[in-house]
Formats: C-alpha cells, structure tokens, sequence
C-alpha cells in the first residue's frame, strides 16, 4: 500500500510535534512547517496526498492556503485545524472548498479517520473548476459589496456564510471572501472601480 504523504502547517510548533506523531506512527511520511507561506510552496512544489493547516495564522491564514493550494490542484485535499474560538471559519472553510476540519485538542483517532476520509473522498469525487463560472451572480456581489453597507458588513462579520443566497461555487466564493483581485480579474477581465472596492478593502483589512 502506498505510504501516504501529509503536509502539517501550524504555527504552533507543539501541534506540529503533535500531528508528527500522531501521523508517523501510523508510517505516514510527514512534512511540517511552522509557515503559511512556505507551506504552500511546499504544497505546490511536493506530491502531497494531504494537506492540514491551521485557520488562524498570523503571517498567512488558512483560508488563503487553501485557496492558493486549490488554485493549481484543485484535487488536493485540504483539512483545516482549529481550536475553540475559531470553529465556525473552519466550518466556513468548508463550504469553500476545505475536505473537512478538526478541533484541538484532536484525539489520534479522529485525526487519522479524518485524512483517510479526505483521501478516499478525493479519489472518488472530480473538484469543483478553478474558475469562474458565475459571472453576472460574481458581478452582482461586488457591485452589492460597493454599494451596500449591511452586506459588506456581514461580509466582513459572517464570511461565507454571507454569500448562502448567491450561485456561486466554493473557488468564487473563496475569491471574494479573500479580496482576490489578481484571479478575478484573470478569469473576468478588467474590474470597475466599484466592482473592485470590496477586494481591495477585504486586502486591506487587519483581521482574518
């Protein structure tokens, strides 16, 4: 049976020994990086059958490890790591495209189930597409995003779950959520200034 190959990013490096651990003894070949950045080009660079990230980092946050790995494989299963305060991003997360997530303290049982459930589900399931395939719905929540402070305010407060009345898939949502600019405007061409107002203040703002 082919050995199963994870990548560990958390910037806590007791969860990093942790998982280790945990995943070693079970003969998984395991990376870990205390880095959001440098966990995504090892992520993009490796042939990783699973990737685990913690939600809330302070140089790079889970949300946007997941949308830069699913970028460029969208088949790569992802699982968030969260603790207590955090649970209803992880539980945003996946509806934007995250396999599943788990809270600290984890027991070694749920982690290991979890990953092979991801696995398993990844091999049996094609990934949503990486582009955008809504663009009169994607127009319609950046003009709302400019125009109207209610929904820019649960935009910022809510998250995804902001954005459960729109036809959007789990990519376009991620995108708006994460002010992606640069793959909107590659997918749809040139923004308005308006259209791109929300973007640019969701790059802008200090919390995650």
């Amino acid at each position: 049976m082919k050995q199963i190959k994870a990548l560990v990013i958390d910037d806590e490096q007791i969860v990093l020994d942790s998982v280790k651990k945990i995943l070693a003894d079970e003969h998984f070949e395991v990376d870990v990086t205390l880095s959001g950045n440098k966990g995504i080009r090892m992520a993009l660079k490796n042939p990783y059958d699973i990737v685990l990230t913690d939600i809330r980092m302070p140089e790079v946050g889970g949300l946007i490890v997941l949308r830069d790995i699913k970028r460029q494989k969208p088949g790569l299963p992802v699982i968030i790591i969260t603790g207590y305060a955090s649970v209803q991003s992880a539980v945003q997360a996946m509806k934007l495209g995250a396999s599943d997530y788990i809270e600290k303290p984890f027991a070694p049982e749920d982690l290991v189930r979890s990953i092979k459930d991801a696995i398993d589900h990844a091999k049996h399931h094609e990934p949503e597409p990486q582009s955008v395939i809504h663009r009169a719905e994607m127009i319609r929540v950046l003009e709302m995003a400019a125009s109207d402070d209610q929904f820019r305010h649960d935009l910022m407060e809510l998250g995804a779950d902001a954005l459960d009345d729109f036809n959007l898939s789990g990519p376009e949502k991620l995108a708006v959520i994460t002010g992606d600019i640069r793959w909107i405007e590659a997918q749809m061409g040139p923004l308005s200034s308006a259209q791109r107002q929300w973007l640019e203040a969701r790059l802008g703002a200090e919390v995650w």
